[in-house]
């Protein structure tokens, strides 16, 4: 499996929290039986990056904490685009650590704890997960409470 974190701002990304986003992806696509090899991408970006980004793929001009942009349908007949190594590319997972550190503040738990939350959160959407209606919202924030909780990551 291939993790690629590429941290896009000027602040040092912690060890604890690569090996926390590590965690996560590993614990996510075990929880969901998702056995092929597979590469996932993770950018962390700062408030206004992800707010350029939004804009641009989503026509909403604010930041917001993460964003998913899975690349397999989970349709019967799918192609999968493979890398060089023949794993499975799932696809991208933008955080703003910026927005991270608000929502940790504002949800009284570590930072850590929060960009565990927003990779989970990410994966089930790599996955096939929406929470567009309220039933699909249900069974993808009981999924990410206990994909945390199976991580040893709960709330705190």
């Amino acid at each position: 499996m291939t993790i690629l974190i590429d941290n896009r701002t000027e602040e040092v990304l912690s060890q604890e929290l690569s090996e926390a986003i590590e965690k996560m992806i590993h614990e996510s696509l075990r929880y969901e039986g998702f056995e092929k090899p597979c590469e996932v991408s993770v950018s962390i970006v700062d408030n206004e990056e992800i707010r350029q980004i939004n804009k641009q793929f989503r026509g909403i001009d604010r930041a917001t904490d993460v964003l998913s942009f899975p690349l397999l349908t989970f349709e019967e007949d799918e192609t999968l685009d493979l890398n060089e190594k023949d794993e499975v590319l799932l696809g991208d997972i933008i955080i703003s650590l910026e927005r991270a550190r608000e929502q940790a503040d504002e949800y009284g738990h570590s930072l850590k704890r929060e960009v565990a939350f927003l990779t989970a959160h990410s994966m089930l959407h790599l996955l096939g997960y929406d929470h567009m209606e309220e039933d699909e919202e249900k069974e993808m924030f009981s999924k990410q409470r206990e994909i945390l909780i199976n991580a040893g990551i709960p709330r705190e």
